[in-house]
């Protein structure tokens, strides 16, 4: 009797842990599941002797691209899909560039649109203006073939680390023409009519402290924004920062804490579409790669403390 009754116990415990909600797609691809102590993501996979950052999912965490740098090569995307529950191996994505180089992908909350920087040309009968935004449409047969961002966004020479909220805001980071790399920030536009028609410098709770402000990554439903900035009140390098949703207006950034946050660079955070882990890139000049951790019992401990310092 005791082997059917440990095959009925494993199979009641596994079925319970999905219904915890553990992340088995995820889990195909890394069975280390972080606490609030990052993890490095899917060593030897994603996270390579390469330099590896910006990653993220579609909606049903089957399908995830990522930005991957060789050494002594330009950036370039990778995808991976899920296939008869087992993962792809990662392989440029669909889209990559002949001209120019690509990185920093994003799939819009619906998975609907597929976001990605290039300094491929805007046309075929031009050189590479600049840093521009394109996007792919989920369509039946798959991605459409990717177009660039419309005005007002075209006309920037510089857009990077686009990420957009359930209904179509936009978040990025650009700057003014002529203004030095460290003083690009992030900027916001919003989706009226369904038209973007204009670009707004976020305010100075968001963009007042620090340098290198970089990389915003929007909830879905806006509640909170995480980022990245080089403060001297910081851990070493640029590190990741959480400013919170208050009724529409943000607070200041509050540091996501010693065990995110090291003296490398802490950069380009996303979240899994299900809301529970944190992706963001760790390393230094030549190398680097994802991490993820837990985010609830970071965004708690960060709550708590704000609330313990008005009581």
């Amino acid at each position: 009797m005791k082997a059917p009754y440990f095959t009925f116990l494993f199979f009641a415990l596994f079925s319970f842990s999905c219904k915890k909600g553990v992340p088995s797609n995820l889990m195909l691809l890394d069975g280390n599941i972080p606490t609030d102590t990052p993890l490095v993501f899917a060593k030897g996979i994603i996270s390579t002797d390469s330099y590896e950052f910006a990653i993220t999912f579609s909606p049903k965490m089957d399908e995830l691209y990522f930005t991957r740098r060789k050494p002594g090569e330009d950036n370039k995307i990778y995808a991976m899909q899920l296939v008869d529950g087992k993962w792809s191996a990662p392989e440029p994505a669909f889209f990559t560039a002949s001209e120019g180089w690509d990185f920093e992908p994003h799939i819009s909350p619906a998975g609907d649109k597929l976001y990605f920087g290039s300094t491929r040309p805007l046309n075929d009968t031009i050189k590479s203006s600049g840093l521009h935004q394109w996007y792919s449409k989920k369509e039946a047969k798959g991605w459409s073939k990717p177009i660039p961002l419309e005005k007002p966004f075209v006309d920037r020479s510089i857009t990077m680390y686009l990420t957009s909220s359930e209904n179509g805001n936009l978040y990025f980071t650009t700057g003014e023409k002529g203004n030095k790399p460290e003083d690009w920030v992030i900027y916001k536009s919003v989706k009226e009519d369904g038209q973007y028609k204009s670009i707004n410098r976020m305010g100075k709770e968001i963009n007042g402290i620090g340098k290198w402000i970089a990389h915003s990554y929007i909830a879905p439903d806006e509640s909170y924004l995480i980022y990245d900035f080089k403060s001297d009140l910081g851990f070493g390098e640029s590190d990741l920062y959480i400013s919170f949703n208050k009724n529409g207006t943000w607070t200041k950034p509050y540091n996501l804490g010693p065990k995110v946050n090291t003296d490398q660079t802490e950069m380009a955070a996303s979240v899994s579409p299900d809301g529970k882990y944190l992706f963001f890139h760790r390393g230094g000049k030549d190398k680097g790669d994802i991490y993820w951790a837990a985010l609830k019992p970071i965004k708690e401990n960060i709550l708590k403390n704000i609330n313990n310092s008005y009581e």
